[in-house]
């Protein structure tokens, strides 16, 4: 609607809007999340949460009220007909953007349960925004490098740990699991460094979903897989706010979730660590064809 603007004033007002949606609802988000800090019964907890994933879904669709507002873009959208919020959903995405969080919210709220994601660690800190993430009980986690776990072998299972701790608590609830397999936003440079086998993905890693599914898998009655495209490149944020995104494509396939298949002599948890390992590498040789050809069909219109 107001998309005619220069773009650094429709960038002022989508950021402005995005800031007093925040200030409205995270405080909200906040009270309701205390009486369950300090009353951490289950029973208050199976009150408490639905309302605090209510909150959070009305968060989200005033942030799409504000980019219908202020954008001009053009979703190109599959796959969504047959989703369910009362179902729980292991759901795995490529990274590109900082952008692919609200477009995920976008398209995906009240036809899933709310995505929870798993954040670094460091993000706590985040002005505001770490509260309500806190709040929301999204998992942080401390990622090392693996000459700091040579060194520190203790701190090797303690995402594992938070991940099931996590986990747990979304068994009472139904949940959207979200992992962006990737682990990182894409870049050429990492692509390179990688020496990633896919032309428009990074290497995918298999530890969250072999997490969640150790802790929860029986709750689970899909995979969602979500490819996510940018045919005119993957926008910075400050971009985005500006209207200067045309077009995003989201595809979504809904799977069965993964069973594990046991080799000769093999434990059941490294059963299923194979079998998740095998699983992603399949995914995602099949999303980066499905990348290649999206935008191929771009192309040609």
């Amino acid at each position: 609607m107001l998309h005619f603007l220069p773009a650094p004033l429709i960038g002022a007002i989508a950021g402005a809007l995005m800031l007093l949606n925040i200030l409205f609802w995270v405080p909200i988000l906040l009270a309701f999340s205390l009486i369950k800090l300090v009353l951490p019964f289950k029973q208050v907890r199976l009150l408490i949460d639905p309302l605090l994933l209510r909150i959070a879904e009305a968060w989200i669709a005033g942030n799409s009220g504000w980019m219908r507002l202020t954008q001009k873009l053009d979703w190109q959208i599959s796959g969504i007909g047959e989703l369910s919020p009362r179902q729980w959903y292991l759901v795995v995405c490529n990274h590109q953007s900082w952008v692919d969080i609200l477009v995920l919210q976008h398209v995906l709220n009240r036809r899933i349960p709310l995505l929870k994601f798993f954040l670094k660690k460091e993000l706590i800190w985040v002005p505001i925004m770490g509260l309500a993430w806190w709040a929301l009980e999204f998992p942080f986690m401390r990622r090392h490098s693996e000459a700091y776990l040579k060194q520190h072998p203790e701190a090797r299972g303690k995402d594992a740990a938070t991940t099931r701790a996590a986990c747990e608590k979304y068994a009472l609830v139904p949940t959207s699991v979200m992992n962006f397999l990737e682990g990182t936003r894409f870049t050429r440079a990492k692509q390179q460094r990688q020496q990633s086998p896919y032309q428009h993905l990074l290497k995918p890693k298999a530890g969250g979903v072999t997490l969640a599914l150790e802790a929860m898998g029986e709750k689970f009655g899909a995979v969602l897989d979500i490819t996510l495209v940018y045919p005119d490149g993957a926008p910075t944020f400050l971009h985005f706010l500006q209207g200067c995104m045309p077009q995003v494509m989201v595809h979504v396939r809904t799977l069965p979730v993964p069973q594990a298949q046991a080799a000769a002599g093999q434990n059941a948890e490294q059963a299923l660590r194979d079998t998740c390992q095998r699983w992603v590498n399949q995914l995602w040789a099949d999303k980066d064809a499905l990348i290649s050809q999206l935008i191929v069909n771009k192309n040609r219109l």
